[in-house]
């Protein structure tokens, strides 16, 4: 059961009217990790979690509050598309620069929405559910969300310098600050996995033996470019995080199977066949 609470988690208010910035704000609301995407992808993975308990409130807890955030840019696109211009001589009458703001505007904002924001990335391409994901293996699921923490916050940085708004900036810094509690939130979500002993490295943990296959291409970092370089790393030498295995470098991958020789297709498909010529 969900119950909305009226008041915003932190203040969206911008100091004055912004359709431009409106947009660019559209991407950390309906783009591939803005905040569309963490919310449904926290609440599919903690509704889906057979784990009652600690991970299952973890995930439906930072789903809720990530709805909020919802709530909270969607307030703020609002606010910053207030009485902007609708036509090229509204937004040249009192400011000679209006005109980039107007062009700087997407037009979906005030055709679709009247004046609110869109469930859409910057470039108006709508939000889709594929951006998410809930697989129901705890620990894969953990790993990608440190990511989508990571690249939300990146974008929410990049947009701090894209404006000088004290309102704007206020808000995004309080996103800035959630984003770094969440990183670390998934980083030891991911260490109490490993401490409760019910997931381990590699993802699936409890996979089958895959012997041989493992001893000679579990641990072996392939060189494919030219140089050396890549030896530096330490994911070429020493134990593997795992801690299952050494990490090894080949800087001469072979090939292990030869060039293969397809048969001819059905000729009922009118593929382009050998057996023609």
């Amino acid at each position: 059961m969900f119950s909305h609470v009226k008041d915003l988690q932190f203040e969206a208010k911008p100091d004055a009217p912004d359709a431009a910035f409106a947009r660019r704000l559209q991407e950390v609301l309906g783009g591939k990790w803005g905040e569309m995407t963490v919310a449904n992808q926290y609440l599919f993975q903690g509704w889906n979690c057979r784990l009652p308990g600690k991970y299952k409130d973890l995930l439906l807890d930072v789903g809720t509050e990530e709805v909020g955030h919802v709530e909270m840019i969607v307030t703020m696109i609002t606010r910053l598309l207030d009485n902007a211009p609708l036509s090229l001589s509204e937004a040249i009458a009192d400011n000679p620069g209006g005109g980039a703001v107007y062009a700087g505007s997407n037009p979906a904002h005030f055709i679709h929405s009247g004046a609110g924001a869109l469930p859409a990335d910057s470039n108006g391409v709508p939000w889709n559910g594929a951006f998410i994901t809930a697989s129901g293996n705890l620990l894969a699921d953990f790993q990608l969300n440190v990511t989508a923490e990571a690249q939300g916050r990146l974008q929410v940085s990049r947009l701090f310098n894209m404006t000088d708004d004290p309102g704007v900036k206020q808000m995004l810094r309080f996103l800035l600050a959630r984003d770094t509690m969440h990183q670390n939130m998934w980083l030891a979500a991911i260490e109490q996995l490993r401490e409760d002993g019910l997931e381990d490295m590699p993802v699936p943990d409890a996979f089958p033996d895959s012997g041989e296959f493992t001893d000679e291409f579990g641990y072996t970092y392939l060189g494919f470019s030219s140089g050396t370089d890549a030896a530096q790393g330490r994911w070429a030498s020493g134990p593997a995080p795992d801690g299952k295995g050494e990490f090894r470098y080949d800087d001469n991958p072979r090939a292990n199977a030869p060039e293969p020789v397809l048969p001819p297709g059905d000729p009922r498909l009118y593929g382009t066949n050998p057996a023609a010529s």
